[in-house]
Formats: structure tokens, sequence, C-alpha cells
């Protein structure tokens, strides 16, 4: 059956139900193995385990190279042909029964922040395979080929999504990660080829749908006691560093009302992006998470700060929009202070909506499921906004216990995990089902 582009951004109100009854039928108590997901997972946190129970697997980092090879063999043993692009992405390529068919890519990333935790990435990757493998096992092909991906360097950039959409440029490839090797120089680490990024490069149309399972890393979901998440889009996320010029002087003989303070300037400034990000209705959300004062001895005057300015929201207008105010306040700032600020714009991340019939899927198939759902936004960054510049994309999230994440104490219970692997399994079924030409 064959159905257009605009037919399944209408929703697939009658048509999506109808299929979930035709081929699949007998399907309908196909589940995956939970407990196969928790024992992987236990296995890979064994990869970078530091003493506070999380773990350190940054990108490019031993741990991280000996984490993709035990995920390499989860994929063989699910019948998967494992290999690694250009890039350094990890795939796991699994044939379909289609003719001229674009694959369905589902997955998520190993990678981990310092001392970060064992869900993050981790839930949607093991959970991606264990699909690929339950598929396998029940001897179940489907239409379209399929592709589990494990994107590199999530944590530090999205670098392996935005490798795939072309975003990824020859400049970045010299910034240097938080392994200390350059991402050029991290990327033949872990066995691609930086030379021949261009052939990975993918184009609309060269996939069918990206779908990603996730911890929610909030605490909406535990605190509703709602089981599923269908993500209605990831937010937009830019970054700035802030440069505040003062004068550095002696600090017992300079007097108060003659002080050029670049910290106190600062503070000022990071007090006003409180105030104007709070002053507006919505979900945005301003932090200022990283400062540096200069020469930063306790008897001396800073006369310079670097600090981090960092805007989130659905809404890529509202974004502009804060940023302007928040710089006309830091000249205001300036001219009182007798500072000098100045903005340099590090990394743009554009709101990515996920696809409106991918969700009416997910909620199909969790509601079929006897699953709980919640429409919600993703206030944290996926390879799926890079994704749906090329793609339709779905996300399903989990529960975060207290919702807590980036951090030793994270963590989701195996039920909610298994109860997220099964909406990604029914999916990708439906999904399967459909032609997005």
């Amino acid at each position: 059956m064959k159905i257009n582009r605009r037919e399944f951004n209408r929703g697939l109100i009658g048509t999506a139900g109808a299929l979930a009854l035709g081929p699949f039928k007998d399907q309908a108590h196909l589940r995956v193995n939970g407990a196969r997901i928790i024992q992987n997972l236990n296995a890979l946190a064994e990869f970078g385990k530091n003493p506070q129970g999380g773990v350190s697997r940054v990108a490019y980092s031993e741990a991280d190279r000996q984490g993709r090879e035990y995920v390499m063999g989860l994929m063989r043993t699910a019948k998967l042909d494992a290999s690694i692009d250009a890039a350094g992405n990890i795939l796991g390529r699994r044939a379909g029964s289609g003719a001229n068919l674009p694959p369905q890519l589902f997955g998520s990333h190993i990678d981990t922040v310092p001392e970060g935790g064992n869900y993050d990435g981790v839930v949607g990757s093991l959970g991606s395979i264990e699909v690929a493998q339950t598929l396998s096992e029940n001897n179940i092909k489907t239409r379209h080929p399929l592709e589990v991906i494990i994107f590199q360097n999530e944590e530090g950039g999205l670098i392996g999504s935005r490798a795939i959409d072309g975003e990824l440029t020859e400049k970045e490839l010299d910034l240097v990660s938080r392994s200390g090797k350059t991402i050029r120089e991290g990327i033949k680490f872990i066995g691609g080829d930086p030379t021949r990024l261009a052939g990975v490069k993918r184009k609309r149309g060269d996939i069918a749908a990206y779908l990603e399972l996730h911890i929610e890393q909030g605490g909406t979901l535990e605190a509703e006691k709602i089981q599923i998440g269908i993500v209605e889009g990831i937010v937009g996320i830019n970054w700035w560093d802030v440069t505040i010029e003062g004068f550095a002087n002696h600090a017992g003989t300079t007097p108060m009302n003659r002080r050029q303070d670049a910290l106190l300037a600062a503070a000022r400034f990071i007090e006003a992006v409180n105030r104007i990000v709070t002053s507006m209705e919505g979900r945005q959300v301003g932090t200022v998470g990283r400062i540096q004062a200069l020469p930063g001895a306790p008897n001396v005057i800073p006369g310079k700060v670097v600090l981090s300015l960092e805007l989130r929201d659905l809404d890529e207008a509202k974004i502009k929009l804060l940023y302007e105010k928040i710089y006309v306040e830091a000249l205001q700032i300036a001219r009182a202070s007798q500072t000098k600020f100045a903005f340099v714009e590090i990394n743009v991340n554009v709101p990515a909506p996920t696809d409106r019939g991918i969700r009416r899927l997910i909620a199909e198939a969790a509601n079929e499921l006897g699953l709980t759902t919640r429409l919600m936004p993703s206030g944290a960054g996926h390879d799926a906004q890079d994704m749906a510049r090329i793609a339709p994309v779905g996300m399903i999230f989990v529960p975060s216990v207290a919702g807590i994440s980036h951090s030793p104490r994270e963590f989701s219970r195996p039920g909610d995990i298994a109860n997220g692997a099964n909406v990604l399994l029914h999916t990708l079924l439906k999904l399967d089902q459909l032609d997005l030409s």
C-alpha cells in the first residue's frame, strides 16, 4: 500500500489503525526481552565505570572504544551486519523484503559526559539492538531494510549525526574533544576516516524514517505517573561565549567608585539572563553554566571574565528575541560598569519538530500495549534533531527516576525500559507498512 507524504503528515487517522490489523495482526503479542536489555546495559556499564556508580565513557576515550566493540558484538548476535562508517558511527544492517525501499533507522548513542550515568543514550541504543534481535528470533522480515545506528560523540555536539546530514565542517574536525583528541583524531581512533566524510552524507529520501528511544532526563513522566512520552519536538539550543573586559587593578588601593570590575558586571549579567528568560511565558530556559574570572587572584580586581550563555526553546524566533533582550541589557550593564561585552556564537542547533504522523503511530502502539502517554517537548538535544533535516523522525521517552540525568544517580526502571523498547518495536512494525514516497 502506498501512502504519500501529505497523507502521512495528516495523521493517518484511519489508515494506520487499519494497517495495524493487517499483515502484522498475529504479532500483537510480540515483546522484547526486557531482562536481556538490562543484562546488556549492566555489561556495557563496566566500560568506563567509576567509583560513584556511574560511568565516564567520553567519546574517543579507550573506554568508548571498548564499549563500541562490545556493542558491535551485540549487533552480530542479533544477526545484524555491523560496520563503522567513515564518520565513526556504528551501523547494524538488516535486509528488507521490499524492492528499492529506503532503510528505516533507529538507535541512539553510548558515549557519556564525564562522571555521567548508565542510561542516557544507552537505553535507546541497546533497546534498538534488542528490537532487531526480537525480530530475528521470531523470523520477522520487514519490508524496509533496517539500520540500527549508534552515533558517535553525541555528548560533544552531535558529531556523528551532523556528519550524516552534512553539517560537520572541516574547521570542527580540529576542535579538541573531552578526550584530549581532536575530533579528526577521534574519528580515526574509533575506526572512521575523516577524509571520506562526504560519503557518509545522506539526503532527504535516502532514509524512510528515524526513530529514537531515550530516557526523559527530566521528572515530568515520573511525577505524572505516565509511562511513555511522545516527543513533539526537540528544542533549539544556541550557545555563546561572552567576554567582559574591565580593568585589572590593585584590590587594596583602588576605590570602589573607580573600579572597572568585570566580575561585578558578570554577576549583573547573570542575574539579567535569569530575569529576562523568566519574564516571558513558556518553557524556554536560559543558563550561564561556565564562568572564568581573570587574573583570578584574591587581591586583584578581575579585569576579564569569560562566561557561557545558552538559550533553549522549541521556537527559534523566541530564542532570537531572548538573545536580543539580553544583548541590550548587557550594553546597559557595560555603560554602568565601564566595561565592554563581546558575544561570540559558538553553536546553533535549530529546533526540530518530530513528524506528526509518526507521533500518532507511537501513540497507537503505546495504547495497544496498554500504556499511558503524554505529548511533550525535549529540553535536551538529541541526534534526532539532525536526522529531522533529512527524514521524518519520532522520539519515545521513558521515565527518569527523580528527573536525574548526566549523573551517577541517573536511573530508569527495568519495566519502563522494556515498555519503551516494546513501543519502539511496534511503532517500527507499523511504520514499515508505509511507503513514504
